[in-house]
């Protein structure tokens, strides 16, 4: 293990002269190794190279940085005249309303496959009707999903800034839901609870807060997208099902080297180090902005300041909560204890580093500017919406141009 982290170590080329971020990132040894295995490009086992190998079976793309690009770290995503997309790192989730996933194809469509494999099938992407929606098209390779199964688009989030999050104090957050559903109108959120290492403690990442800690929620990335197992993910082949036989017997990575699996608590450890280190930027002041957007109401649930843990506050523009966003953002895909129409509040960290054509906004990139992501809330976050488009239009452009420096 220490010849495979020395590797990646030297092959890591960092610079960051000139950044515009708030605080400098962490540019140490950990930091180093792990951008070189964020990214690295993984290939299917066996290999010559045993700490390259244990792609797939099935995957989605071949390292991490194939999904997170630009300077939010983020999805890419270009609409066509014709209304189809040309995305990296937008995938297709699968799953009922409470939760379960497909009996064949799992979690997620994987349309690409290790070398005689068959893969799930072709995905191809559009944004159609008024108002629009990200609508998959799925020719499957195993047979058609099973009755009651939905399709929901992700796109990759933004990593920049996201270490905040962990930072949070988990009280704050089981006080905040408590005043909301206390004041009986507006927005009433519950904090998601899962299980790690036989406790129960607070989701924080991922669209409906699945996982507590960056490295839980990068070994699931790893395991899902890529095919990559951990100690935190033991499934060196992905997200196959026992449906998928042929899958289930391809050859695998797993080393002693790695901890028993394909990537080890190392790797994994000095890939969150390299995540943690990429900085939101940092946030012009603006006194009318903030004024405009607590009117609003969209502070209520996009909480700029929250207490840290030790004390203090930390920005992030969230309250880390699940909220029923209604109708309009309900893509028919649960997770356990959570419904399809339930998302937690997205933090406003990086809207100034997603402004480039190809950058999108919400779970799946159907909004092409923030006032369209704002249309699109529903709904507890109907009446911050209603406040939003009954704005002085003088108003409305200060309260976006705020935002866009977030």
């Amino acid at each position: 293990m220490k010849r495979v982290l020395a590797t990646l170590a030297a092959s890591a080329s960092i610079a960051w002269a000139g950044s515009v971020f708030a605080g400098a990132p962490d540019s140490g040894l950990d930091f180093a190794m792990g951008k070189a295995l964020f990214d690295r490009m993984w290939v299917q086992a066996p290999s010559s190279t045993a700490a390259n190998d244990g792609l797939g079976p099935l995957f989605n793309e071949k390292s991490c940085a194939s999904c997170h690009t630009g300077k939010a770290f983020s999805a890419a995503m270009t609409i066509g005249p014709d209304g189809g997309i040309t995305a990296r790192g937008l995938s297709v989730r699968l799953g009922n309303a409470t939760g379960e996933a497909d009996p064949v194809y799992g979690r997620q469509i994987q349309p690409r496959s290790a070398n005689g494999i068959i893969s799930e099938g072709s995905v191809a992407y559009r944004v159609e009707g008024t108002p629009p929606r990200v609508v998959p098209s799925f020719e499957p390779a195993r047979g058609p999903l099973a009755p009651g199964i939905h399709m929901g688009p992700r796109q990759a989030p933004p990593l920049r800034g996201i270490s905040a999050l962990g930072a949070v104090d988990p009280a704050a957050v089981e006080r905040i839901a408590a005043e909301q559903k206390a004041r009986g109108a507006g927005p009433s959120g519950r904090p998601r609870f899962v299980e790690r290492d036989g406790k129960r403690v607070l989701g924080r990442y991922g669209w409906k807060a699945s996982a507590p800690t960056i490295d839980a929620q990068t070994a699931d990335a790893l395991g899902l997208d890529i095919g990559m197992s951990s100690p935190l993910f033991p499934h060196p082949y992905g997200d196959c099902t026992p449906a998928e036989a042929d899958c289930l017997a391809a050859p695998n990575g797993r080393s002693a080297e790695f901890d028993g699996e394909e990537i080890s608590n190392d790797m994994i450890r000095v890939l969150a180090v390299y995540v943690e280190g990429l900085k939101a930027p940092a946030p012009r002041p603006d006194t009318r902005g903030e004024a405009l957007f607590a009117s609003a109401g969209c502070a209520a649930c996009h909480v700029p300041d929250m207490p840290a843990l030790g004390g203090g506050t930390v920005r992030i523009f969230s309250d880390l909560l699940l909220h029923d966003m209604g109708a309009e953002l309900d893509d028919g895909v649960g997770e356990p204890g959570v419904l399809s129409s339930e998302w937690r509040t997205a933090p406003l960290l990086t809207l100034s580093t997603r402004r480039a054509p190809d950058r999108r906004y919400l779970h799946d990139g159907r909004a092409a500017t923030i006032a369209d992501a704002v249309l699109a809330h529903g709904g507890e976050a109907a009446a911050a919406r209603s406040n939003f488009e009954a704005l002085p239009d003088g108003d409305r452009a200060a309260l976006i141009a705020y935002l866009e420096t977030l």
